[in-house]
């Protein structure tokens, strides 16, 4: 076991030898300034790939379910996805679109307005945490955060959800070389519902990656199988619809009560901790 994590955390290391550093503002002020202006949105999804997978890579689940998703919303529902890396840019994204008013500013009011789902699968699991804190320096809400067998990078902190976010799932498989985190917990329980952290065993139930790379199908099978798992990403898919509803329209973080229950999602394949 000592040896399997040694070489766990040299394959982690060489890889970040690689990676681009992240740098992001921790400002906050009740009215943000922001150079660059675009039309808001009433809705954010936003969604990270893992490793060094492109944000337009189709044979990824989370690429595959924001182009499914993006013409079946509402036209001020903003979808877009980005890698891992690009965690500043998916932040400065967000800034723009909250800025309704496009002064420039965000106001207290225009923050308190966000309706934000955050997601990813690996790296881009722990980058939509991540984001997820970027927020809460600026007194932002996130309706929901989603992660995928979620990996975080030596520097990271993926297993604490902060108390911006309204509820939070975690979706992991434990098996291989990589494999996701097991458990995710709330900073505040009063304030975001843990919905889950669902096991996915694919030694038991494999799932078919016909556009798999080699290299993912040799040395890492199971957590590959995260990504093209057609059933997972289809439930993930009725969790963002969920709480994008009209019905779910107040749900923020502040607003939580700690006595509420989760919207009811069929986890068929999954099996809560």
């Amino acid at each position: 076991m000592r040896g399997m994590a040694s070489v766990r955390a040299l394959a982690v290391a060489l890889a970040l030898l690689t990676a681009l550093p992240v740098k992001f503002s921790h400002a906050v002020d009740d009215a943000t300034p922001y150079a660059q202006k675009s039309a808001s949105a009433s809705n954010i999804v936003i969604g990270f790939v893992g490793g060094f997978v492109g944000h337009d890579n189709q044979h990824h689940g989370p690429v595959r379910l924001a182009q499914k998703i993006r013409p079946e919303f509402a036209k001020d529902t903003y979808v877009r996805i980005f890698e891992n890396r690009r965690r500043k840019r998916a932040y400065q994204t967000i800034m723009r679109l909250l800025d309704a008013n496009r002064d420039g500013f965000l106001s207290a009011d225009e923050k308190a307005h966000a309706r934000i789902v955050l997601f990813g699968q690996s790296w881009g699991a722990s980058a939509a945490v991540l984001l997820a804190r970027d927020l809460r320096r600026q007194g932002i809400p996130v309706l929901l955060t989603v992660q995928v067998d979620s990996v975080a990078k030596l520097w990271q902190q993926d297993s604490i959800i902060p108390d911006n976010v309204a509820a939070a799932v975690n979706f992991y498989q434990p098996n291989g070389l990589i494999h996701g985190r097991s458990q995710i917990k709330a900073a505040d329980p009063s304030k975001t519902d843990i919905l889950g952290n669902f096991l996915i065993d694919y030694k038991k139930n494999p799932v078919q990656c016909p556009q798999a790379s080699w290299f993912d199908r040799v040395f890492t099978p199971d957590h590959m199988q995260s990504e093209c798992d057609s059933r997972l990403w289809s439930q993930i898919e009725t969790l963002i619809r969920q709480r994008l509803s009209p019905r779910d329209a107040s749900a923020t973080a502040s607003a939580t009560s700690p006595d509420s229950q989760p919207d009811s999602v069929r986890l068929s394949t999954t099996h809560p901790e």
